[in-house]
């Protein structure tokens, strides 16, 4: 370290001897950063150095004023950590190429400078490491160090304010851009019923810049403090604020959800920058800065009070480091537009004219009969399969068949208002994730309140279960029964039979396995669900549809009204169940492509299935062979239900950021609930009151 500092050229614009400054700084391996104080020994050795000698530390203050002074500041402060106009998909196309081939690097610009200086992807976390109160220091050192008695002025400071000021000229006019968007109006269109504040912000920004311009020149004594300017960042705050609420029930798009944190992130920095160049001493700190967290790690020994703007520098420029280390992650850019969506896309998940929640015995009643009625549809479904599989088609147009009869049929079943069993876990996971955050939050729902939610959850899981497979199996024993009357020959042989016998045995074959695929799949349905929601909510699909002239002539104006706010009310199911179909009749024929052993085992298609080989084996089976194929359809249906709404219940979460700590006490709650009252565990009781606590989802179609 000693020998750089002697190398130093007070003069010299090279950037190398800094590099090696810093080299001389930044730990060796990464362990060492994370398990001891090596950063932060460095940064005290090299301030007791220069506090040892004082010519050297002038010699670095002033090299590094040389290389501000022949840099430009201004894309420093208003691009890095801030998202490009570019759009979503270009920015991840941009993100992609640049972690494999970095742009080249122009020596002209500050922020490339620091690209050179900062190389390491992680120099961010041992900088945020060191104390700030030793930053400090370092940085006083310096500052503080005596200037020989031929110096000239440096202009450091100035060359940094104009940067500065060019910065907050420049994210003025990209908020007010941002703001003008057509997609941003189309989101909340009463912004055309008054002045935007994206206008009238740019506007006062070029006032302020331009009294501060003259105040630079001397013209006038002090620039007016930018409170009316705060005043408009903060209205164009509150827009992006409510457009983001009403996404919740209007939708949203990933164009639309880049545009907002775009917005937002330029919106703060230009809040931070206005702080740091204002004379007055009286504007607020930005809302995201907490000077409180950075000042309890500034406190001196001797109790020196360092001022605000310090404070805030300090943060701005630990936030710049960061955000220039991780302007290629593609993570980094995929938490911050994907979570807003998953998070719309998860709360539409919900929006699919079902029944979920059964309140009461009679809420259990009807959830057995729409249950029943799904169980009979599939009952003709999986002989459909079989008879489809007997034409000898090619593999791929064999899948494709398979896909129509999956897709169709549970089309069928929506439209007729029946339940597959299965598809109810990524919907009721939502209603969870909701619950659990209000007792994340604190919000008054305590864990007896969502045991009661959990136990609606499970039995209306068993009857909904339990009303698919009691009819499917008698439903697909009396097709084979019917058949084998009319043809005079079995549905299927003995040896397809036993075929199927083999793919619902759990404990010798890969059924389990299969099981948890169909288990993603139903969780991938009901986003896919959740998707097309929003997308209708988003694009006004009911609107569009009203517009078709043709339709309008065929169907009339009051039929075409009414299927046009089907259309919108019901796109996310249908489109879910499509998607559904063909997920799980192509996934056998994608494993046969691959050559991996991938395929789907669902709990109704099996119960089907095994009434069809009980009848194809003329019943001649052993107690041990019933046994195992019962066993088989009970751990199939389980899978499918503990896969789907596992991972729907784990994305609902991430999506609303909830770390729910209180699992031991949910399932000890619910263990008391099975203890005293088994029966309600599993009926429910005979009639109940609404709960304030607890909103159950129901059928608004």
């Amino acid at each position: 370290m000693l020998h750089i500092l002697e190398r130093i050229d007070p003069n010299s614009d090279r950037i190398d001897l800094l590099v090696d400054l810093v080299d001389c700084l930044r730990p060796r391996h990464r362990w060492v950063w994370q398990q001891a104080d090596d950063p932060v020994q460095a940064v005290r050795t090299l301030t007791q150095l220069l506090k040892g000698n004082p010519t050297q530390a002038w010699a670095l203050r002033r090299y590094i004023t040389t290389l501000l002074e022949h840099r430009r500041h201004t894309s420093l402060y208003s691009d890095i950590g801030i998202l490009s106009n570019d759009g979503f998909v270009t920015e991840l196309k941009r993100r992609i190429t640049y972690r494999f081939l970095p742009p080249a690097l122009n020596d002209l610009y500050l922020s490339d400078a620091l690209d050179q200086v900062l190389y390491d992807e992680e120099d961010y976390a041992w900088i945020r490491m060191v104390p700030n109160a030793d930053w400090m220091a370092l940085f006083d050192v310096v500052a503080d160090a005596p200037p020989p008695l031929d110096a000239t002025p440096d202009r450091a400071r100035y060359v940094t304010l104009l940067g500065l000021l060019d910065a907050i000229r420049t994210l003025s006019c990209r908020i007010c851009a941002l703001g003008l968007e057509p997609r941003l109006v189309h989101s909340y269109s009463e912004i055309e019923d008054f002045d935007s504040p994206f206008l009238m912000q740019n506007i006062e920004v070029n006032r302020y810049l331009d009294e501060y311009g003259r105040y630079l020149d001397g013209k006038i004594a002090q620039p007016e403090d930018a409170r009316h300017l705060l005043v408009m960042l903060d209205q164009c705050g509150e827009v992006v604020a409510k457009i983001r609420r009403s996404a919740q029930s209007s939708g949203t798009s990933v164009a639309l959800t880049y545009l907002l944190v775009a917005l937002q992130q330029s919106i703060d920095r230009l809040h931070k920058l206005l702080y740091l160049v204002d004379l007055s001493g009286d504007l607020p700190s930005a809302p995201t800065v907490d000077l409180d967290a950075v000042a309890s790690s500034v406190a001196t020994p001797s109790g020196t009070v360092v001022s605000d703007r310090r404070l805030a520098a300090i943060a701005l420029a630990e936030e710049l480091i960061e955000g220039h280390n991780t302007k290629y992650r593609i993570r980094g850019l995929l938490r911050d537009n994907v979570d807003l969506l998953a998070r719309n896309v998860t709360e539409n998940a919900s929006r699919t004219g079902e029944h979920y929640i059964a309140e009461t015995r009679r809420d259990l009643r009807h959830m057995f009969v729409a249950a029943s009625g799904a169980g009979f549809i599939v009952g003709f479904m999986a002989m459909f399969k079989i008879m489809l599989g007997y034409l000898g088609t090619a593999p791929l147009v064999e899948a494709f068949l398979f896909s129509l009869n999956y897709s169709l049929g549970f089309i069928l079943i929506y439209v007729l208002h029946f339940t597959v069993a299965t598809k109810q876990p990524a919907m009721t996971a939502q209603h969870i994730a909701a619950s659990l955050q209000k007792a994340d939050n604190g919000r008054g729902l305590d864990v007896e309140s969502l045991a009661t939610l959990v136990t609606k959850v499970f039995r209306t899981q068993i009857v909904a279960v339990l009303g698919n497979v009691v009819l499917a199996f008698p439903v697909a024993w009396l097709i084979a029964v019917g058949y084998q009357m009319l043809s005079g020959r079995h549905m299927v042989s003995p040896d397809k039979a036993h075929h199927l016998l083999h793919d619902i045995d759990p404990f010798h074959g890969p059924a389990l396995f299969y099981a948890a695929v169909a288990g993603v799949w139903l969780f991938v349905a009901g986003l896919i669900s959740g998707y097309y929601d929003n997308k209708a909510l988003y694009t006004r699909m009911g609107q569009r549809v009203r517009q078709l002239r043709g339709l309008r002539r065929v169907l009339g104006v009051a039929r075409l009204d009414r299927f046009a706010r089907y259309i919108e009310d019901n796109l996310g199911s249908l489109m879910g169940n499509f998607f559904f179909g063909f997920m799980l009749g192509m996934t056998g024929f994608v494993g046969f492509l691959l050559g991996l052993p991938l395929d789907i085992r669902h709990v109704t298609f099996s119960t089907a299935n095994f009434a069809t080989a009980l009848v194809g084996l003329d019943y001649a089976l052993t107690w041990h062979q019933i046994g195992t194929a019962s066993a088989g359809v009970a751990l199939i249906g389980t899978v499918n239900l503990l896969v789907s709404f596992g991972l729907a219940l784990w994305v609902a979460m991430r999506a609303r950021k909830i770390r729910f700590k209180r699992g031991i006490l949910l399932l000890q709650a619910l263990g008391r609930r099975f203890i005293t009252a088994p029966v309600e565990f599993f009926l429910g009781p005979k009639a109940t009151t609404p709960s304030s606590e607890l909103i159950i989802m129901r059928d608004t179609k």
